[in-house]
């Protein structure tokens, strides 16, 4: 087995686990560690023990790497395997297997944990075809939200780590914040410039109903917005605690979802599971699409995408009418639609 690629689903499936942070750094430092060797020069290394001396590598990940130059898959990685319920194939089937792209996620220019190129990487392990990188708008400081200079910056980042993973398509994205007005939160100027805009509602979760409801349809009549992100805001577990979702009429926000061609997001993170089932089955009746994300903020939170799969069969909500089951054409045709 490549003891790369081994390194570094340990790490994803440990990010995925939401494991500490620590752990997972690790095992991606061993393997930016030995990706510059080729497979001879390791073996070498784990004969001689000059392996052992290296920056980067520790007793663990000198185990993953021996074991898998030996041919095996790591005593390690088997077990996270089977504690995560996977295939030892890594083989995925259903309505995962349909799911192209990933419309939702965050690196470290926001509150993400890694690189641009890291969770480049990390969709392309995965067989996606395209990842849209979505960090947060301006006025989420507590995630650290690009300013237009800011997102300028990183579009150009964007094209460089493109022109290197050349295995998967990037997408130029945002997660912007539904402002209290119903406006949202970046330029014109740069909305223009980007492939998918995901708009959610991040502040003041507990307004009263109408006004929440009509804060919603402003943004949703906005021509640049794609997706409505986590429509809710809830928490149903995980270290944040619980919080309650927030109160609208669903039926109403939904039909101009419908109307103005906006996906309504099933977001796949198990502390949000967003949005509930029987919200999910009233879009399902207002005609909307949906677009299933991992809103992931590391390499491993990919991976969710399994379990907002399992909630879009669940519901019996078609493929055909899940946006990231289209190719990256049709998606971008789409995006573009309003504009």
């Amino acid at each position: 087995m490549d003891p790369v690629a081994a390194l570094e689903e340990i790490a994803f499936l440990l990010e995925r686990d939401r494991a500490s942070a620590f752990k997972s750094k690790a095992f991606r430092r061993a393997a930016e560690a030995v990706r510059g060797l080729d497979a001879d020069e390791i073996a070498a290394r784990v004969r001689d023990g000059r392996l052992k001396r290296m920056a980067g590598i520790g007793d663990s990940t000198f185990t993953v790497i021996a074991q898998a130059v030996d041919g095996a898959v790591p005593d390690r990685l088997a077990s996270l395997r089977a504690e995560a319920g996977l295939s030892p194939t890594g083989v995925v089937e259903g309505l995962r297997a349909e799911l192209r792209g990933d419309l939702h996620s965050h690196t470290d220019w926001s509150d993400g944990t890694t690189s641009l190129e890291v969770m480049a990487r990390a969709g392309a392990a995965l067989g996606l075809g395209y990842l849209a990188i979505t960090d947060h708008s301006p006025s989420l400081r507590v995630a650290n939200g690009l300013s237009a200079e800011r997102l300028t910056e990183q579009l150009g980042l964007l094209a460089d780590v493109q022109a290197r993973v050349s295995d998967i398509r990037l997408l130029a994205g945002i997660e912007v914040d539904i402002l209290l007005d119903g406006s949202l939160d970046q330029t014109p100027e740069m909305f223009e410039r980007l492939d998918v805009v995901v708009a959610s509602v991040h502040s003041k979760l507990r307004m009263e109903r109408r006004e929440m409801t009509e804060r919603m349809l402003r943004a949703i009549a906005d021509p640049h917005m794609n997706v409505l992100g986590h429509c809710t805001g809830r928490l149903v577990e995980g270290s944040r605690g619980t919080r309650p979702q927030s109160e609208f009429d669903a039926e109403v926000v939904f039909a101009a979802c419908a109307e103005h061609d906006v996906a309504v997001e099933i977001n796949s993170r198990p502390e949000r599971q967003d949005p509930p089932d029987e919200l999910i089955q009233v879009a399902l009746e207002a005609g909307c699409l949906f677009s299933i994300d991992s809103d992931s903020h590391a390499p491993g939170h990919l991976s969710f995408l399994e379990l907002g799969a399992a909630r879009a069969t669940a519901n019996g909500v078609p493929a055909e009418r899940i946006i990231t089951t289209w190719p990256v054409e049709r998606l971008l045709e789409w995006t573009g639609a309003g504009r």
